[in-house]
């Protein structure tokens, strides 16, 4: 037996009045008089939601997700945030889109996420889905959930009881030393930019996105110093635009070999000398890193460049991101304490350090230990580091050659 509950609440634009619906099914064993007193007070609960909004039976997933992105998203999140939560309802929608909003459950969620890391492949590379993309498309249905009930449309998110199954966590690909001394040893056929970039990369571990946001008045050449006070981003929407660094701890300083400055003042000048040669073609945006005629350089072109330049080395290319884990790992088998590294890198959390970076700082570890027993002249011969992805030796310098 089932009894629906129908309570009216006011009136649609067009005139028809609008009535919210709920079924209600007695548990077996039930008598008459239970029943009546059930009903009644569902009922009740029932009105009392859908008085304070807190119920929508008509309302669609996609529908709801596309006000969230006028009313919310696009006022508050970052223009790649935004883009990258546009590019999840391209998987989101064809399964929810259509679902009334009550009427998604936890288990339709988790059978989703399983699924995208499952069978689902990534549309440009044809690889099996990272679990962070998983995270990305939960988050997007969270988050529109979330905005539901802060509109008192609802009064559960179904996503706080959905987990993303934990996978083997990848070790990092970064560069070997001696890759990178094949990189910079014939460095200098390569355009000058490119040789700083390859060369700062190495030695600041800074971002892509900080290194493009780089401009001449961050250098300070006196105190060998270099500032990170905003980012080169990219959307479609946008195009290249500035933006501010990832977290407030990625605005930082960072001291640089006097090899490094020299390289920077030779790039300076001949750009300076470009920009004259130009003259009005030139535009000024103050930028290290730029297109020919200075507007600031596309965001992939670090990335196409490194690949290309790999490849005529033969060396394997692992991406542009892996400098930085490079530089990371340099610092941490140098012996660097994690708080130091963490600044250095600009994360807003040490532990968001431990985490990346858990198995060097191990290792390290274990070589401490090493040295403390030969210290004491224990008669074990000292064990020699055993690096899979990288050795720390000095690294070599490739200066700007003059054409």
């Amino acid at each position: 037996m089932k009894y629906e509950i129908k309570v009216f609440c006011g009136y649609r634009m067009d005139g028809k009045q609008k009535y919210q619906y709920k079924s209600y099914y007695p548990s077996p064993g039930m008598t008459q008089k239970q029943i009546e007193k059930e009903v009644q007070k569902q009922a009740f609960i029932f009105e009392d939601e859908c008085q304070r909004g807190r119920k929508t039976a008509a309302i669609k997933f996609e529908q709801f997700t596309e006000q969230w992105f006028e009313e919310y998203a696009s006022l508050n999140l970052r223009p790649t945030s935004l883009q990258r939560m546009r590019q999840a309802t391209q998987r989101v929608y064809p399964v929810f889109g259509k679902m009334r909003m009550d009427k998604i459950t936890s288990r339709d969620i988790q059978l989703f996420i399983t699924e995208l890391l499952s069978t689902e492949k990534n549309k440009r590379t044809g690889k099996p889905l990272s679990r962070k993309t998983a995270i990305h498309h939960l988050n997007l249905i969270s988050d529109v959930f979330t905005y539901a009930i802060r509109m008192e449309m609802l009064t559960d998110n179904p996503c706080r009881r959905v987990f993303v199954p934990k996978m083997e966590q990848e070790e990092k690909e970064i560069f070997t030393i001696d890759q990178v001394k094949t990189l910079f040893d014939e460095l200098h056929s390569e355009p000058t930019k490119f040789q700083v970039y390859l060369q700062l990369a190495v030695y600041s571990g800074f971002r892509r996105s900080e290194m493009l946001g780089l401009e001449w008045k961050d250098i300070d050449f006196e105190n060998e110093l270099i500032h990170i006070r905003r980012t080169s981003q990219y959307t479609s929407a946008l195009g290249i635009y500035t933006d501010t660094t990832k977290t407030k701890k990625s605005k930082r300083v960072s001291k640089m070999p006097r090899e490094i400055m020299d390289l920077l003042s030779r790039f300076k000048e001949e750009q300076e000398a470009e920009a004259a040669r130009l003259g009005s073609k030139w535009e000024d945006h103050d930028r290290l890193f730029t297109k020919w005629n200075g507007e600031p350089m596309n965001t992939g072109t670090p990335y196409e460049w490194l690949k290309g330049y790999c490849e005529r080395m033969n060396v394997p290319f692992h991406n542009i991101h892996s400098l930085r884990h490079l530089h990371a790992s340099l610092l941490i088998f140098e012996g660097v304490d994690v708080v130091a590294v963490s600044a250095d890198m600009g994360h807003s959390m040490v532990g968001t350090t431990l985490n990346m970076y858990s198995h060097m700082f191990q290792e390290a570890k274990a070589r401490s230990c090493d040295a403390i027993s030969n210290a004491l002249n224990f008669s074990t011969p000292p064990k020699k580091p055993t690096l899979t992805k990288c050795k720390c030796y000095e690294l070599p310098f490739s200066g700007a050659h003059e054409a």
